[in-house]
């Protein structure tokens, strides 16, 4: 059975490269565009097995068109083609259904492999984003903040001083002193100020 796709990227010149690579090895092209809100309508009328989308694209970026796609529970698995090593547009690409995700610097030979196991029913992630996943979640474990980090930092905010917090929760004022420099260290933060104020940005106190 031939496997289909559509193509979307912003920019004409990959467009053809892709198009023209893809069908010399067997993928059939139902349909090609420059921006999302024409590639969801070319998905939808042709249900391709497969849409390789740019991230970013006019009217409609690529996660865009990913989330309508799941809204519709379309048959069509996306692999998001991007040319950004975004940690944050990485996590959304999977939290919003991608079923792949490779970088456009990535060998071609890369991208028919990635159309082929996404088509298959599998998911395939570019190593150098699997990669910076991996790193961004270790970020993201080295920022948890211990039960009693949290306690003190909530302390912290509400004005309290290191022995006003060390009473209240019965420890010394130099192990306050000692939980404020491990949290400051977890958070990136230079001041216990910026400490709290990032704690309570990433909603890790209320």
């Amino acid at each position: 059975m031939s496997l289909t796709c559509v193509l979307a990227d912003d920019h004409p010149p990959v467009l053809q490269f892709l198009s023209r690579y893809l069908s010399n090895n067997g993928i059939t092209i139902t349909a090609s565009t420059r921006d999302g809100e024409e590639a969801l309508r070319k998905i939808q009328l042709t249900h391709p097995s497969v849409a390789v989308l740019d991230a970013r694209m006019p009217r409609l970026s690529g996660l865009d068109v990913v989330r309508a796609l799941v809204e519709t529970s379309s048959p069509t698995r996306v692999i998001l083609y991007t040319g950004y090593g975004d940690d944050a547009l990485l996590s959304e690409a999977l939290d919003a259904g991608v079923a792949g995700v490779i970088d456009k610097e990535a060998p071609l030979d890369d991208l028919l492999r990635a159309i082929r196991i996404v088509a298959g029913g599998g998911t395939y992630l570019d190593p150098a984003a699997a990669a910076s996943l991996i790193a961004q979640r270790r970020r993201l474990k080295h920022r948890e903040l211990t039960q009693r980090e949290r306690e003190v930092l909530r302390l912290l905010a509400d004005g309290n001083s290191n022995d006003q917090i060390g009473a209240a929760l019965s420890i010394s004022p130099q192990t306050v002193r000692t939980h404020v420099q491990k949290a400051m260290e977890k958070l990136g933060a230079s001041t216990r100020v910026q400490a709290v104020a990032t704690a309570l940005r990433e909603s890790l106190i209320s």
